[in-house]
């Protein structure tokens, strides 16, 4: 995880706690889920996760809505507008960081580390949308 957010480009996300960014990646990745829904999913206590959840909607991340089913319930969502930011924004590749991190001086190596963390995430996140190549990947 460390390695992943070294190749992350700078945002002002970074600034913020590791445990905040974990609920902002599980509602990414479950869009619409209640507070108690991430709660299960992240293992963090709900107090933590409602405080997270405000404060990535003040940051402009989240969107959240009553749930028309049960008006108790909030339902959390990513921010349709920086959803739709994020293809264009500049992906940095992963190789660089890999290779300084195994000490390769072969550039073989990462490439093989890359492959192996794409061949995990396929097996563990089966029915995940394939990731888009960034510009200049085949």
């Amino acid at each position: 995880m460390k390695l992943g957010e070294e190749a992350i480009p700078p945002s002002g996300f970074h600034r913020m706690p590791t445990s905040v960014r974990s609920v902002l990646v599980d509602v990414y990745e479950h869009p619409g889920s209640s507070v108690s829904e991430i709660t299960e999913r992240t293992g963090f206590p709900q107090s933590h996760v409602s405080a997270s959840v405000t404060r990535l909607r003040e940051a402009g991340a989240l969107i959240t809505v009553t749930d028309p089913a049960d008006r108790r319930r909030t339902l959390v969502s990513p921010n349709p507008e920086v959803r739709r930011a994020l293809p264009a924004m500049a992906w940095t590749p992963v190789e660089d960081v890999l290779a300084r991190a195994i000490g390769a001086g072969d550039p073989g190596s990462a490439a093989e580390a890359v492959a192996a963390l794409e061949l995990l995430d396929r097996l563990l996140t089966p029915d995940a949308p394939a990731r888009t190549p960034t510009p200049g990947e085949p």
